[in-house]
């Protein structure tokens, strides 16, 4: 009995300190631009040229590869959810601001998409059938031949 109590305590011991090392706080993955709608707001149209956006909202994440006036950043915050999702993370935030320039430098369009705009994409679970059979008389001679023409070559004695 004396042993029980001594093994109880011990077990009492490391719940609280495995309860008292859990952090309430959940952790959060930032990527991209910090703050990018108070960004959005600094800058004006037809007022901010390039030198101006480097300076209030930094390089961009990505420029378009067709327009080089068209500039993308990028700003995502996922964070954990619970701990008894066992570490599966929510998005949070996910703005994608994109800024168009003219070319002289000057801001043509600005447009910043946030959570609400994100798409889910729907995949089609259907799949196309063969048009053919593989019980046709063509079939049947086309895989004959593949079958001589992928076979090796005997070695015939001399």
């Amino acid at each position: 009995m004396f042993k029980y109590i001594n093994v109880m305590k011990y077990l009492y011991i490391l719940i609280f300190i495995f309860i008292a090392n859990c952090s309430g706080n959940k952790v959060s993955n930032y990527h991209g631009t910090n703050k990018l709608e108070n960004k959005f707001n600094k800058i004006k149209i037809s007022e901010t040229n390039k030198n101006d956006l480097l300076r209030i909202i930094g390089p961009p994440s990505s420029k378009s590869d067709f327009n080089q006036n068209i500039w993308y950043y990028i700003e995502r915050l996922k964070s954990n959810q619970s701990l008894f999702k066992l570490g599966t993370q929510k998005i949070k935030k996910n703005n994608i601001l994109i800024v168009e320039l003219d070319d002289a430098g000057l801001l043509k369009n600005k447009t910043l998409l946030d959570l609400n705009n994100m798409n889910d994409i729907k995949y089609l679970k259907n799949t196309t059938k063969k048009e053919y059979e593989n019980d046709s008389f063509l079939y049947d001679v086309f895989s004959t031949l593949r079958e001589k023409i992928n076979s090796p070559i005997r070695k015939t004695k001399k």
